[in-house]
């Protein structure tokens, strides 16, 4: 059986650690701690999240801030690694092992695929993976399945497609396997240099309902949530391959004329040119407020993590 004791001092790090049970605890915490959001707790007080950083954010580092200060903690830590030791050569382990002193728990993003894992190994206290290079996001898939949840009222049954970069995106990789869970069709959607990473292909196999197409027009009617991502820029070693998929699926309201009414339309953010501006105000939008389920969930986590849950 779940309990919250059962991830007090735990790491927060792959989809792939959690099973149904677990992720389902989380979700109902985060739930249950909505309303501290709007009027704040002393439920960490005295206790300090370092944010280590090593790529840029928005959403995520300042959620896991606002997450923490509505529960009464502190935070410290860096949102670029030129102001840190890492820039006098310092290793990522010693980094850890340094800022473990300073903190209760440790929120990191870091461009390398294992980093998360090497601060797990290095830290004492609780580290929760804030994005890995293009491997996984776990809390990203939280935070979606917890907006799933608040759009539909639940996830088993629904029909979901992931489009655009499933090659680099790590938001989709930790979704897909969250998703193996849950009884729900999936599309992956991607021009064919973008497919999903074999990875994440070989660990949903058998245990999740998946096609894979490039055709997003042609399943649009099917669907009931529409997950939409950026292509990955940055992760491009040939700017000519960028260019040639950069606009490889671009949803705008003309687009949705074909969709369900009920359609939910979401992004981990941010957008670039795949959802227009148009769909902003219609009621398939739900990617501002998915950004705002990423408090209630991180909430959930460090207060479980902490053991004040």
């Amino acid at each position: 059986m779940v309990d919250a004791a059962s991830f007090k001092g735990r790491d927060i790090i792959s989809m792939r650690d959690f099973n149904r049970e677990e992720l389902d605890f989380i979700l109902d915490k985060a739930t249950e701690v909505q309303p501290l959001a709007e009027k704040g707790s002393d439920l960490l007080k005295g206790k300090i999240l370092a944010t280590l950083f090593f790529e840029p954010s928005t959403r995520t580092r300042l959620s896991f801030e606002s997450a923490m200060l509505r529960l009464g903690g502190g935070v410290l830590g860096f949102a670029e690694p030129k102001v840190s030791s890492v820039a006098k050569g310092e290793t990522l382990t010693d980094t850890i092992k340094v800022v473990e002193s300073y903190a209760d728990v440790i929120a990191m993003r870091h461009p390398s695929e294992d980093a998360a894992v090497v601060a797990a190994e290095a830290a004492s206290i609780p580290v929760i993976n804030g994005g890995s290079g293009p491997w996984e996001h776990p809390t990203q898939a939280l935070l979606d399945l917890h907006t799933m949840r608040a759009a539909k009222g639940g996830i088993d049954g629904l029909t979901i497609a992931l489009v655009g970069d499933l090659l680099y995106g790590r938001t989709v990789h930790s979704l897909a396997v969250a998703l193996r869970n849950y009884d729900v069709k999936v599309y992956f959607v991607s021009p064919p240099e973008l497919r999903m990473r074999k990875d994440v292909i070989d660990d949903v196999k058998g245990r999740l309902d998946y096609v894979e197409t490039g055709d997003l027009k042609a399943i649009l009617p099917k669907l009931d949530i529409l997950y939409a991502t950026r292509v990955q820029k940055e992760r491009f070693s040939d700017p000519a391959d960028y260019e040639k998929v950069k606009d490889a699926f671009r949803i705008d309201r003309a687009f949705l004329a074909g969709a369900k009414k009920d359609l939910v339309v979401m992004h981990p953010l941010p957008r670039v040119t795949e959802i227009a501006t148009d769909v902003d105000d219609t009621p398939h939008a739900w990617y501002f407020r998915q950004a705002r389920h990423g408090i209630y969930v991180r909430m959930a986590l460090l207060g479980l993590v902490l053991g004040a849950l």
